[in-house]
């Protein structure tokens, strides 16, 4: 794989886009029913991985944090994604109940930003959920029981192992210490790349029991 030789090749990297425009009035008055409509247009472009998000969490001194997780829910009460509820974001969490969310489609030169609170959801849909994953990934929720703590693989392998013949022929529960959260948004960002950085950014802010769009500068 090719590496940039110098911080100057890395400077003068660039590419420009050109896919269309963004307006005001070409996206929905609802942001979360536009976010649906985006994840739609990344399956069908079979974009790899369409749900990955960035999420960033910050801790109670405002010390911050970013990784990528999946999302595996949009409805009209936010934007879902499980954990461990031992990691180090969800301990940020705990603190901070605040997140924000980037989306980048990059084949489609697309991307969508949020900002808003964040809530664990119930047990039933974190169980529903849990149900529905392969087998070895609800063992491998109850091998990484501590998450971010030191670790390591042959401790892991011995976990699992001991794991599958615990639950051996049986259904696996879920691990009390793991579950979904509930990104509840109240500012969206949807911005199209443009050519010569002129790109397209529409911005939603919650105000009252709706939302005021507005174009911003890029």
């Amino acid at each position: 794989m090719r590496t940039p030789n110098d911080a100057r090749e890395l400077a003068d990297m660039r590419r420009d886009y050109e896919r269309g425009t963004l307006d005001e009035a070409s996206l929905k008055n609802d942001p979360i029913a536009e976010l649906a409509e985006w994840l739609s247009i990344a399956v069908a472009a079979r974009v790899v991985e369409p749900n990955a998000m960035a999420l960033a969490t910050a801790s109670a001194e405002g010390t911050p944090n970013v990784r990528v997780v999946l999302c595996k829910g949009v409805d009209a009460r936010g934007i879902v994604f499980y954990t461990n509820y031992r990691s180090h974001k969800a301990r940020e969490l705990d603190e901070n109940p605040r997140a924000a969310l980037d989306f980048l489609w990059r084949e489609l030169t697309r991307q969508v930003r949020v900002q808003g609170r964040v809530e664990k959801i119930g047990p039933s849909e974190s169980d529903a959920y849990f149900r529905s994953r392969p087998r070895a990934s609800q063992l491998g929720a109850w091998a990484s029981e501590n998450q971010s703590a030191e670790v390591t693989r042959a401790e892991l392998d011995h976990r699992l192992a001991d794991l599958e013949k615990k639950y051996a022929g049986t259904e696996i529960p879920r691990p009390p210490f793991w579950g979904g959260y509930r990104v509840i948004p109240d500012r969206f960002e949807f911005w199209l790349g443009g050519p010569g950085r002129l790109h397209d950014c529409i911005a939603y802010v919650r105000e009252n029991s709706g939302w005021r769009k507005t174009r911003v500068s890029p």
